[in-house]
């Protein structure tokens, strides 16, 4: 059941626990007592809402970040990434596989203020030994939902 509840938070977190008895043929008390543990498990670790900020006055730009380090010594990869992650700029840290270590999805007002943010926190830090950054030019999907629709009528016109 835990499993077909995040499935359906994760769709909609603004699903009721009624509509999710309802859905899951299920009583309401034993889906929120399952939501409170995925809670308190940090399963669940946040409901956020999905803006397309593009379609708004708000100046924002996105990079992704590569960045290649040095990993510490008993503790991997997690001590930098904490330190990165930190950072209120600093939106998502993965570690990766290939060619670089980590991925460090940022946000700011201007490419200037993301080019600051790189050479004056990011690449400074000790571990850092180098960084790429890539500029995000426009999002078409995000979290599994398609931000630009296509309203174009693709019917074929067909006359006599």
């Amino acid at each position: 059941m835990r499993q077909q509840i995040l499935e359906a938070l994760e769709k909609n977190s603004k699903i009721s626990v009624q509509e999710l008895g309802i859905l899951l043929s299920a009583e309401e008390d034993i889906i929120a007592n399952e939501i409170k543990a995925m809670e308190d498990e940090n399963i669940i670790c946040g409901y956020n809402t999905l803006i397309n900020w593009d379609k708004t006055n708000k100046d924002s730009v996105v990079a992704l970040i590569e960045v290649k380090v040095t990993p510490q010594r008993g503790q991997g990869f997690d001590k930098i990434a904490e330190r990165i992650y930190r950072f209120k700029e600093v939106r998502a840290v993965y570690l990766m596989s290939g060619g670089f270590d980590l991925t460090v999805i940022i946000e700011g007002r201007t490419m200037q203020e993301v080019a600051s943010f790189v050479s004056n926190k990011l690449a400074p830090l000790e571990a850092v030994l180098s960084t790429g950054t890539h500029f995000v030019m426009k999002k078409y999907k995000e979290h599994g939902i398609i931000l630009e629709k296509d309203d174009r009528d693709e019917r074929m016109l067909i006359s006599p």
